[in-house]
């Protein structure tokens, strides 16, 4: 019980209040449960290693609920849990491949080194838990094993049903937090003996020395690519041949993709709708100057701003709300009124409005017993006790608490949906004066409270606020869904969809490379079973129509071309390597023109432009704003050219260049060896930890989750 109340009273990822986010598992949270799929469910393959969609769902609930203890919310909106989803995949997969490898090697992590990392204390991944020293923040491992015993002596007879909950919670988020530990250092061993096989020498170290603190100034003239025009240079299919087999091992794709082009409708309000909301918000807002049940009559509503019985800094409300209330008069009825930002109209009322903290010192002592009746005849004892001049802590103790203060701060409950037991709570706190006492009555304990401290005092509101969005009716959505329906029956083909899409109003989207990990077609949320159909599809099928979105979606989609994994076509890329041929060509017919020419020379050329450019040096490319380009070759030729000679013609990315070196000069900086040597280790570390590309190109990595999630 003690380390339950130390870690709630400063563990930053708590909430203060009783019920206030006590990181549940809410079942609406998470995904729809698997329905049985025809075949096998599984969601993956790695190294010939499945991964079925009951574990993927199990590992990604719990990394989901980590998220939700570390942020303290108890909720992750769709694209939240879509962003779950995908880390949980990533992270599983390179844990895969690296256990696999380490396997091999007798790569191991041992529980004394894990121990290890633990007591050492400065691992990032520990600095994201609750375990930490309140007054240096750093990482407490005594503190985490005070937590660990205490879990293992848990008596859930005992201890009240939300402790009992919050214990286990955190000892599931610990199990996470030593699981990835331990993946992390395995990594790290891989990555460390990939690095040491790179390794740095004294030569090396004084040529990086040199390409970074050597630095070159030149006049330069340029004859950027387009002063010649395309039409005049010819490419022909062998060139492209060429140049494809040249760079063929840049045009492996390891996944299949799609090409597909889609119509996505969006259901718009129509001007009838419109006045519809209009008439009823017009209507709430004359029944809102005589309300007894605030909070039932906002529900009513429909308003998208819950009230709140806690009065709130303006900054919570809406832009168009707080911008108005220094100029409303208290439960002046504000409104009907449009506000363009969100497309809704409004209506409020200022019911009070106090000067409150922001922030609160308090401290509380919990009373549970068996009975609502014994809670209550112990709660009035324990705060008759301390109104007499108990000490609080030592009560606290007895009732194995530590009665320690602790801050809460409005951004922990302003802005939440709060019930009548949390609104109670935190008036009392935000109404009591500093040493007061309060014993309440929440759900079936009690809280005695003491407020000890109250800062950042400001302006605070109690508004009703009805925020009413435009949204269509059902009527609207019926119009456009009959007629999009009637347009798909009419065009069940590709070329059809094509020829008749503008006509009837539709516009055609077209998207290459479609790929299955991707989650919503068009970027359009609800598209799932549009996105199996694509992978499902034949070249030149259509698909029925979709209802997505936030059922304010009508799709369709014609899959164009499937483009297997492997190398991609000539055909796909060859306008990418027909460019690229004709600036290789405008290169050697510029060069060609310019060979022997000197700086003079090469300024006067047709279509030349010229400039200077200062403190070239090698490690880095130059940038000439002549040209508007980045050029890598020109730090090379510059670093090699003498003072006052003039380079050969230099085939860069905007042009063709012609240098004259006017000085060199080092930088007063002191050679290391030892730094330089260090540097280029660290750059090595960063190029092995591109080893994962490599082993997931040989893992022969399937992923399928697009059947199930």
């Amino acid at each position: 019980m003690a380390t339950l109340q130390t870690i709630r009273s400063k563990g930053p990822l708590l909430v203060v209040v009783i019920g206030l986010a006590l990181f549940a598992f809410i079942a609406g949270d998470a995904w729809k449960v698997l329905q049985p799929h025809q075949g096998k469910q599984d969601v993956g393959e790695v190294n010939g290693k499945t991964l079925t969609a009951q574990e993927y769902q199990k590992m990604v609930d719990e990394y989901a609920e980590v998220i939700k203890l570390t942020q303290g919310v108890n909720s992750l909106n769709d694209d939240q849990l879509t962003q779950v989803k995908d880390q949980v995949w990533q992270s599983y997969v390179n844990n895969q491949l690296i256990e696999a490898e380490a396997a091999k090697l007798g790569l191991t992590v041992s529980k004394a080194e894990l121990q290890a990392i633990i007591d050492e204390g400065t691992h990032p991944l520990l600095m994201q838990t609750p375990f930490r020293n309140p007054q240096t923040g750093a990482f407490d491992k005594d503190m985490l094993k005070k937590f660990l015993v205490d879990y293992a002596n848990l008596s859930s007879s005992q201890m009240p049903a939300q402790y009992v909950e919050y214990y286990q919670k955190m000892g599931a988020f610990w199990n996470f937090i030593e699981k990835t530990l331990a993946q992390s250092a395995l990594a790290e061993k891989y990555q460390n003996l990939m690095a040491k096989s790179l390794i740095s020498n004294p030569v090396s170290a004084e040529d990086a020395f040199a390409s970074r603190t050597e630095q070159t100034d030149v006049i330069l003239a340029a004859v950027p690519y387009n002063s010649i025009s395309d039409s005049t240079i010819t490419v022909s299919n062998e060139d492209i041949k060429e140049l494809y087999s040249k760079r063929k091992a840049t045009f492996e794709q390891p996944i299949e993709t799609r090409n597909i082009k889609f119509i996505d409708v969006l259901v718009t309000p129509s001007d009838a709708d419109r006045q519809e909301v209009l008439n009823e918000v017009t209507e709430y807002a004359n029944q809102l100057g005589d309300v007894a049940d605030m909070s039932t009559f906002i529900r009513s509503t429909g308003s998208v701003v819950p009230f709140s019985e806690v009065v709130v800094n303006k900054t919570v409300l809406p832009n168009d709300i707080a911008a108005r209330l220094d100029s409303v008069s208290m439960n002046e009825v504000y409104g009907p009124y449009y506000n363009q930002a969100d497309d809704s109209y409004n209506a409020f009322r200022i019911l009070s409005k106090q000067t409150a903290p922001d922030s609160i010192q308090y401290r509380q002592i919990q009373v549970y017993a068996d009975t609502e009746a014994k809670t209550k005849t112990l709660a009035d004892s324990i705060f008759t006790a301390l109104k007499g001049g108990a000490d609080f802590a030592e009560v606290a103790k007895k009732y194995g608490q530590t009665g320690e203060s602790t801050w809460l701060t409005a951004r922990n409950y302003e802005g939440a949906a709060l019930d009548a037991d949390n609104a109670k709570y935190i008036n009392t706190l935000i109404n009591s004066d500093v040493k007061a006492l309060s014993n309440l009555s929440i759900g079936q304990a009690n809280v005695i409270l003491q407020v000890m401290n109250k800062k950042a005092m400001a302006n605070k509101y109690k508004v009703a606020v009805i925020k009413r969005p435009v949204e269509f009716s059902k009527e609207t959505y019926n119009k456009a869904y009959n007629e999009f329906s009637q347009f798909v029956a009419q065009n069940t083909t590709l070329d059809q969809i094509e020829a008749n899409a503008e006509e009837n109003g539709y516009r055609l989207l077209e998207r290459a490379d479609f790929r299955s990990a991707e989650h919503q077609v068009g970027g359009v949320k609800g598209t799932r079973e549009a996105l199996k159909w694509i992978f499902a599809a034949k070249e030149g099928e259509v698909s029925p129509l979709y209802e997505c979105g936030e059922n304010d979606h009508l799709m369709v989609v014609a899959l164009e071309k499937i483009n297997p994994a492997g190398y991609r076509n000539i055909n796909l890329v060859a306008d990418m390597l027909r460019s690229e041929i004709i600036k290789n060509k405008k290169a050697e017919k510029i060069m060609a023109e310019l060979k022997g020419a000197d700086i003079n020379a090469a300024k006067n050329f047709a279509n030349a432009v010229s400039d200077s450019v200062k403190h070239i040096t090698f490690a880095a490319p130059a940038y000439v704003s002549i040209t508007r380009a980045s050029e890598p070759a020109l730090g090379a030729y510059a670093s090699k050219t003498e003072v006052n000679k003039t380079t050969a013609p230099i085939k860069g990315n905007a042009g063709v260049y012609v240098m004259q070196v006017i000085n060199k000069e080092k930088s007063t900086e002191t050679f290391d060896a030892k730094t330089e040597e260090n540097n280029l280790s660290n750059m090595s570390g960063r190029y092995a930890s591109s080893f994962v590309n490599d082993l997931y190109k040989k893992a022969n990595v399937k992923d399928d989750r697009y059947l199930y999630f």
